[in-house]
């Protein structure tokens, strides 16, 4: 029942004018972006960051949630129409959707993915509502021991999961956690890595660093390959609606889907791309119009769209509960969070509940406001794809440096920009993930506090940190974590060259 209760508590923030509309932007905001290919929720919550500094923390929130979930509906628009998923996410949804939309079946197949997505992300939101209470009561009995442990984890896993090797994961998470080191020390007052210059001495903004990384990185690596071939926008022929038919095959998979996409998104190596191929999987498995797949089968719409909705809603999960970002949209909301000097974690839950639970509650309404968005206006979406890529990276850039210099007026935060720009150019070009960086930066100076608070207490022994069953668990999870990836393919290599 106290779930409950606070529930209703925030459902009357979530509820007020002012709240409403910023759900209402954040949702059409999310979903036209998510739309456009190759540009996701992260990037647009990091171009947002330093515009909506000023604003209330509860409003902003709001909307950073109904950006990730809108960002996560558009995303299957472009995958269905046009074979270019928004989203990393919506890949296994354009196997089947675009084959459908070829067929003329487009609207069924948006109209399928819709509801799927509608429907796993009221489910999931219950599950968060329930699930996140639970979590606060097993994380107020962490020590500073356990919170280290449970962050190296998270940097691990992070690392591991993000871009297609883990060494390169690894290295870019270094590079975040010695960003975080540059500025002055909390516990000693000694100045680090600024080397003179007094603007360092804060520290590195998270929100020059995302906005540097995901938007100008972006804007520029688009720049440097850009396609002469044009795409051709398929038109949705015939009804927008769903049959009797496709009701009845589509409902299990959006079930089937949430009971996947949830719980691996709620994972600290969770994500959405694994719970969306493994619903592909046991939909194809499971359909009872096998020739169909392949060729168009609602089922292969459906059950992904609704895992990957579940997953967005399962990240949400470690991100307010332990204050642990699985996902760079999440790395930017919590970035969101410290931008109002909040951290999300078990204290949050005490000493603002009607911020958090007034966000729990918004993703009910943002859920509502999506269906109602994106049934209606496929064609408005459709339109979106027309933009020419060098106005829209064009608006990108000129968006980013004016919300940098409206943040902090500086010439170096500006150069700052600049350099971190360029850095997540490099990166791309030879596909280093960016997200570990900004985790690295956000999570690095906590991980470093609770260390040392962890030392003090001990007076400088190390075995603190396995002498707690928590600690040394965690510890284990990390290490296993860390080696797995490298094991493999030492096991693919081995056995490739037995063949």
């Amino acid at each position: 029942m106290d779930a409950f209760a606070a529930l209703a508590q925030g459902l009357t923030v979530a509820l007020q004018p002012m709240n409403l509309l910023f759900a209402l932007i954040g949702v059409m905001l999310g979903t036209a972006v998510g739309v456009l290919p190759g540009i996701g929720p992260a990037l647009t919550v990091a171009l947002l960051l330093p515009i909506t500094f000023k604003l209330d923390p509860a409003g902003s929130l709001i909307m950073f949630a109904g950006i990730y979930y809108g960002g996560m509906y558009g995303g299957s628009t472009t995958a269905i129409l046009i074979n270019t998923p928004g989203e990393s996410a919506s890949l296994a949804t354009a196997l089947e959707g675009n084959k459908m939309a070829k067929a003329g079946r487009g609207g069924p197949a948006l109209a399928t993915a819709a509801i799927g997505s509608f429907v796993a992300g009221t489910i999931a939101t219950i599950g968060i509502v329930f699930l996140a209470p639970w979590l606060v009561e097993i994380a107020l009995q962490f020590g500073p021991e356990d919170y280290f442990a449970l962050m190296c984890v998270a940097f691990v896993t992070v690392s591991a999961t993000f871009g297609s090797s883990p060494v390169r994961g690894l290295t870019s998470l270094f590079i975040g956690l010695t960003l975080g080191l540059v500025g002055i020390d909390k516990l000693t007052g000694q100045a680090r890595l600024s080397f003179g210059v007094p603007e360092l001495l804060d520290g590195v903004e998270i929100t020059t660093l995302a906005v540097g990384l995901f938007a100008v990185g972006e804007a520029l690596y688009i720049a440097s390959r850009r396609n002469k071939g044009e795409e051709k926008i398929e038109p949705v022929r015939g009804s927008l609606w769903m049959t009797k038919e496709d009701w009845k095959r589509s409902w299990k998979p959006w079930l089937r889907g949430t009971a996947f996409g949830f719980p691996i998104g709620a994972l600290p190596a969770g994500g959405a791309e694994i719970p969306t191929f493994l619903s592909y999987s046991t939909e194809k498995r499971l359909t009872k119009h096998p020739e169909e797949f392949g060729k168009g089968a609602i089922e292969g719409v459906a059950g992904p769209e609704a895992a990957n909705n579940a997953s967005a809603a399962g990240t949400l999960v470690p991100l307010l509960t332990l204050g642990l970002p699985t996902s760079a949209t999440a790395a930017m909301m919590l970035a969101g969070f410290q931008q109002y000097g909040l951290n999300p974690g078990p204290l949050l839950f005490a000493e603002r509940p009607d911020l958090v639970w007034g966000l729990i509650a918004s993703l009910f309404i943002a859920n509502v406001m999506l269906i109602i968005l994106n049934l209606p206006l496929v064609g408005l979406w459709v339109r979106l794809l027309a933009i020419p890529q060098p106005w829209l990276y064009a608006g990108i850039l000129v968006f980013a440096t004016m919300g940098t210099i409206a943040a902090k007026p500086s010439a170096v935060e500006l150069t700052m920009l600049g350099v971190f720009g360029v850095m997540g150019f490099l990166m791309r070009r030879f596909d280093f993930p960016v997200a570990p960086v900004v985790v690295g930066l956000i999570l690095g100076p906590m991980a470093e506090q609770q260390l040392r608070r962890a030392m003090q207490i001990s007076l400088g022994d190390p075995t603190v940190l396995v002498q707690s069953p928590i600690s040394a668990t965690l510890l284990g999870i990390a290490l296993i974590a860390l080696i797995a990836p490298f094991a493999l393919q030492g096991l693919a290599k081995f056995n490739k060259s037995d063949d």
